[in-house]
């Protein structure tokens, strides 16, 4: 792997490319660093320093600590995706959309639509990320004057807005230029940076207490995690497919045999924001309903992720995700309408609908794999905190940091998957100038 990235610093244009996706990272930290307008950082310590908001930092570790600086780009790359997923879930529905993924070319539109919707989802963040942090607040504001209420400043709520959505839009914007004069796909590194660059800060704050075994938790941890992620990401079942020979004038084409790759988690770590999403609603809900004793409880549980109810529902929305994004995911390729169109088919299956079928029964099957193994890596630190509670007792790991969060379940996959897509892409672009790649 050493002699692979010295060839690839040897290559011109691999390494300019390389060079030119470090720096963009670079400019991305910066701009984590800059603060939004009006922002009372007293109060955005005080949110960090205690125990109230345990989801928020996975948020600020996924934002490479974008969050707790609340800087222009505390969003990240984020509403972007959810506009994708939004689009991805509408296209089988509505017919028009469907149409337009079918024409020549509307991959491309449908893609520019993404971009569209990304700018209210960026807006309606902004805005609800600041409602999470102001009712996690006591006795202070987060940033005063914001709001639409009679107390609020118009001036001060719309150019906070503003400017997180401008930041959303400029992260998007350094992802699509390492796409285009880069290595690998954009935003996808941008988050894999946000990620990587938290997790030195994290892992300090880890070994304050407990020196030894949150060092050999963490290493054991992350060890096993990785192996088993490699594993799954990469599992694939191939289904066979032959094609017809077909015999023009005097000549024959077609009769080769293939594969269908239907990969075991297919819907990736979507799942994991889907679900996180919704199990913490319940917090951000309860904040809105004063501080008495069942406000407290349905915080507790929800908003600092403790206790069996969280884990237990955080697990099944997980797997059940997972097949719900995994079935819209099948749905959308037309693997039974392609292969018919082109002449293919299952050996001992009938084209068509008996197709599809059989596609979806192999899919129901592997998808329980990739379902159980997303639930097990997102309940990881609920696993751990049952550990250190164990092994530490109830003071112990109440006092310290939880090894299974120094870098999340979501983050741990998107990790993995960018180093190991990455990697790939620099191998192909190595083995086309006849060096040995990373991966032989």
């Amino acid at each position: 792997m050493i002699e692979a990235l010295r060839n690839a610093f040897r290559l011109p244009d691999l390494r300019r490319k390389m060079l030119y996706t470090a720096m963009i990272l670079v400019i991305y930290q910066f701009a984590a660093h800059v603060t939004v307008p009006g922002v009372d950082r007293d109060a955005l310590d005080q949110l960090f320093s205690g125990d109230q908001a345990g989801f928020l930092n996975v948020l600020n570790l996924l934002s490479g600590g974008a969050v707790s600086n609340f800087s222009v780009i505390a969003n990240g790359v984020y509403p972007y995706i959810t506009a994708s997923i939004i689009l991805q879930l509408l296209t089988p529905i509505i017919p028009k959309l469907e149409a337009i993924s079918k024409e020549p070319g509307g991959r491309e539109k449908l893609n520019q639509y993404t971009y569209y919707l990304a700018i209210p989802m960026a807006a309606l963040q902004a805005i609800g990320q600041i409602n999470i942090f102001e009712s996690q607040i006591v006795g202070t504001t987060l940033i005063p004057g914001f709001g639409f209420g009679g107390d609020s400043n118009l001036l001060t709520t719309l150019s906070v807005i503003i400017t997180m959505t401008a930041g959303t839009m400029f992260a998007i914007w350094l992802g699509e230029l390492i796409t285009e004069q880069g290595i690998g796909n954009g935003i996808s590194i941008i988050i894999f940076a946000g990620i990587v660059a938290g997790v030195p800060a994290n892992l300090v704050n880890l070994l304050q207490t407990n020196l030894a075994f949150n060092l050999l938790a963490f290493v054991l941890l992350t060890i096993f995690t990785v192996i088993v992620i490699v594993i799954i990401q990469e599992g694939t079942r191939r289904i066979p497919v032959q094609y017809g020979k077909r015999v023009r004038g005097r000549k024959m084409y077609g009769g080769g045999a293939t594969h269908i790759p239907l990969k075991v988690n297919t819907a990736g770590m979507i799942p994991l924001i889907f679900a996180q999403s919704i199990v913490t609603f319940p917090a951000i809900l309860a904040g809105f309903f004063g501080s008495g004793d069942t406000v407290r409880r349905i915080q507790d549980i929800f908003g600092n992720q403790q206790g069996f109810l969280y884990w237990f529902l955080y697990f099944l929305l997980v797997v059940g995700f997972t097949y719900f994004y995994t079935g819209v995911m099948i749905q959308n390729q037309n693997l039974a309408e392609n292969l018919q169109k082109n002449g293919g088919f299952i050996p001992g299956i009938r084209p068509g609908r008996r197709t599809q079928e059989h596609i979806n029964r192999i899919v129901n099957r592997i998808t329980l794999v990739g379902a159980i193994f997303l639930g097990a890596v997102a309940v990881l630190p609920g696993i751990m905190q049952l550990v250190q509670r164990l092994v530490l007792g109830p003071a112990g790991a109440s006092g310290g940091q939880n090894p299974a969060l120094v870098i999340s379940s979501a983050g741990l996959i998107i990790v993995v998957g960018v180093v190991i897509d990455t990697m790939r892409q620099l191998e192909a672009q190595l083995v086309m100038r006849n060096y040995d790649g990373f991966m032989r």
